[in-house]
């Protein structure tokens, strides 16, 4: 809204505010502005949540030493939320829709993990809501994420044309456009192959965060790189210049995310004040799955979505880990790893938790170097 006032209203009376019209200016301080509200609001969030006696419980089959942590305050993420939202509202270009989906798709799954968290925490149900459930819902956020993207494609506002890495010529268009006019009745079907593109990735991508939300300030400080990763590549994206020398689909109206994702990592900094080992606070479900759902939503947006096993490698080295463990075990009884997700099982091999986490920010770090790195290896 401060650029809507500043620029759009006041610039006119006040030429010096012309410099709210520059993304970068705008970037970096939404990004100081979501540090300092994390930090500040942190303590305050903190003391209300052991007031209501919100707290972790620690499954007992997992590593031992990490049975000290029963009881320390959980559902932070809703700090993460408000500070990521509020300095993108503050800083943003409110015209831009495109900051809108995202702004409702990272409300959207983080209340899918606030009712996750609030069963689990509140009313002492160890399970929260059921796998089934919690897919449900997050199928339909993303549906409505897709849905809103279509409607905008129509309004050249978007587009459905996939970005593959290492290839600058091929760019796949998702929707087809060839049905005949003779069956408007069967046009509906040239929308599912993007629609399940979009469920996929989002579910895929939220979950992903929320196996790798184990340790402290693990998931955080993943995803403070992959939005990191994802504000520059926002802004090449939407950089008329940058984008030509680049190859890249020029998409004017996405550079405004770079705003969002500058939130994302001041937001992000600031949370991990907290929830560096040994960590006061945890960021619960409704952390993990808000931040899942808007790196996933800004990849779409940007058409970087094949990008996103190395933007977030990390993540998804989790997700995959899970899948093997259980698959394996399910098919042969047997386990692939001595416990999953792979943190847990580089713990049971005797690393310590900080070692753990400090080594898995250089992976993740890795990951995100070679994903820019892409733009150019094509």
């Amino acid at each position: 809204m401060l650029y809507w006032l500043l620029y759009e209203k006041l610039f006119p009376f006040f030429h010096p505010f012309r410099i709210f019209r520059y993304l970068t200016f705008r970037t970096a301080f939404a990004s100081l502005t979501a540090l300092l509200i994390a930090m500040f609001i942190g303590p305050y969030v903190i003391q209300k949540l052991r007031e209501f006696q919100i707290g972790q419980f620690v499954r007992e089959d997992g590593p031992q030493s990490h049975l000290k942590k029963t009881g320390t305050p959980t559902m932070g993420g809703v700090l993460i939320v408000i500070a990521i939202l509020l300095p993108t509202l503050l800083w943003s270009d409110p015209a831009n829709p495109l900051v809108w989906v995202v702004v409702f798709s990272t409300l959207a799954y983080g209340a899918i993990g606030f009712a996750d968290d609030y069963i689990k925490v509140v009313q002492r149900r160890s399970l929260g809501l059921t796998p089934r459930a919690k897919l449900v819902w997050q199928g339909l956020a993303g549906l409505i994420v897709a849905v809103a993207l279509i409607v905008l494609n129509q309004f050249d506002m978007f587009s459905t044309r996939v970005s593959v890495p290492f290839i600058k010529s091929l760019h796949p268009d998702l929707l087809w456009h060839g049905w005949p006019a003779t069956l408007p009745h069967m046009a509906l079907f040239a929308f599912v192959p993007f629609v399940a593109w979009v469920v996929l990735w989002l579910v895929g991508t939220s979950n992903a965060v929320n196996l790798t939300d184990g340790l402290d300030g693990l998931a955080i400080g993943c995803t403070i790189i992959a939005a990191g990763a994802l504000a520059v590549l926002t802004y090449i994206s939407g950089h008329v210049v940058f984008a030509d020398y680049l190859e890249l689909q020029r998409m004017p109206m996405v550079g405004e995310l770079t705003v969002f994702c500058g939130s994302m990592v001041g937001a992000s900094i600031g949370f991990l004040w907290y929830n560096a080992h040994p960590a006061e606070i945890f960021m619960g479900d409704v952390g993990s799955l808000a931040l899942g759902g808007a790196i996933g939503t800004v990849a779409i947006i940007i058409r970087q979505e094949l990008l996103l096993p190395f933007i977030g490698g990390i993540f998804i080295l989790e997700a995959v880990s899970v899948i093997l463990q259980v698959g394996s075990y399910k098919l042969r009884k047997k386990r692939i790893f001595k416990m999953a997700p792979l943190h847990h099982h580089f713990e049971q091999l005797g690393w310590s938790e900080s070692k753990v986490i400090a080594r898995f920010w250089i992976g993740a770090l890795v990951f995100a170097l070679f994903a820019l790195t892409t733009l150019k290896l094509r």
